[in-house]
């Protein structure tokens, strides 16, 4: 049982109190955790991606927008929906054009570019800033991998378009290891093969001129970073480093966890980012707190009822 029975108790007796004017219905206690709509197919431009948003939409509502790791897809932002739209969040996870064989958006690999997918998020930061029923000012990049460090790099671009970010297992060693890799321009080959995925030249050039550490500092804002203290892809003193480096940072430390996380190594993550989103200050939050609570309550709930004996 994840609560003792007086705090579940509690969050029942939450559901039937009314936020800030707003009536919350009881029962069956099922339905009210069926507040997260189905994801939906969304396009912006070139790009393939799902959302997923609570619904009740009458409020403005921040975003989450998930970016996949090297070869991955949206598949991989599901894993978020749950937990974000119990918070509040509408969550857009979406195909890198090139940035994967089994991108929806454009699956050749050859032209996988990170300063492409930096520009990819920017525009679809670009894109939600001008939709009627988000929050402009509620703005939350999650990144994984690949898609964590091409996050770091677009939040320290637009660092006052963004409310906060979330890198899990961030490889912002990716510049170093190409570096040390082809070490001069010559040596770089027309292609290049990573877990069997082909790459052209422009990805390795891209990244010479790349100081991570120089470049991501920029961003001002709250950021999480979430690794697993066996990752034998991603380093953790890079991930110490950035902390260091951000002005507003901290770092979670999943033990046992490697580079993608097993069930429960993903379900500690959840929660630390949910603390950490919970923990942001105030901001605009009052124009859709009676929605967060709602959904919150529900989320808790249903964990409950899953993990009771």
């Amino acid at each position: 049982m994840k609560h003792p029975v007086p705090l579940f108790a509690l969050l029942v007796s939450l559901l039937s109190v009314p936020v800030a004017g707003q009536v919350v219905k009881t029962h069956p206690a099922h339905s009210a955790c069926e507040e997260a709509g189905n994801p939906e197919e969304r396009w912006i431009g070139n790009i393939y991606g799902i959302i997923s948003k609570p619904r009740h939409t009458g409020r403005k509502q921040p975003v989450a927008i998930i970016s996949h790791g090297f070869n991955g897809t949206h598949h991989y932002g599901r894993n978020y929906f749950e937990m974000l739209n119990a918070l509040g969040y509408q969550v857009y996870a979406f195909d890198f054009p090139c940035g994967s064989v089994h991108s929806r958006s454009n699956n050749d690999t050859m032209n996988m570019s990170v300063m492409d997918e930096k520009s990819d998020v920017k525009a679809i930061v670009h894109y939600f800033r001008q939709q009627p029923d988000v929050d402009p000012d509620g703005i939350v990049l999650i990144g994984e991998s690949q898609g964590g460090f091409v996050t770091a790099l677009a939040a320290a671009e637009i660092p006052d378009r963004v409310r906060a970010v979330v890198l899990v297992y961030p490889a912002l060693c990716i510049p170093d290891n190409w570096r040390e890799r082809y070490p001069e321009v010559a040596d770089i080959p027309d292609t290049t093969r990573l877990w069997n995925v082909p790459m052209g030249r422009r990805f390795f050039l891209e990244l010479r001129d790349i100081d991570v550490f120089k470049t991501i500092g920029k961003y001002k804002g709250p950021v999480l970073i979430v690794q697993g203290d066996r990752d034998a892809v991603v380093r953790m003193e890079d991930s110490r480093r950035a902390v260091k480096t951000y002005s507003n940072a901290r770092l979670s430390v999943i033990p046992g966890a490697g580079h993608g996380f097993q069930p429960d190594e993903q379900a500690r993550s959840l929660r630390e980012i949910k603390t950490f989103l919970e923990e942001l200050p105030a901001g605009d939050i009052s124009a859709y707190l009676p929605k967060i609570m709602h959904n919150f309550v529900c989320y808790e709930l249903q964990n409950f009822h899953h993990q009771r004996p």
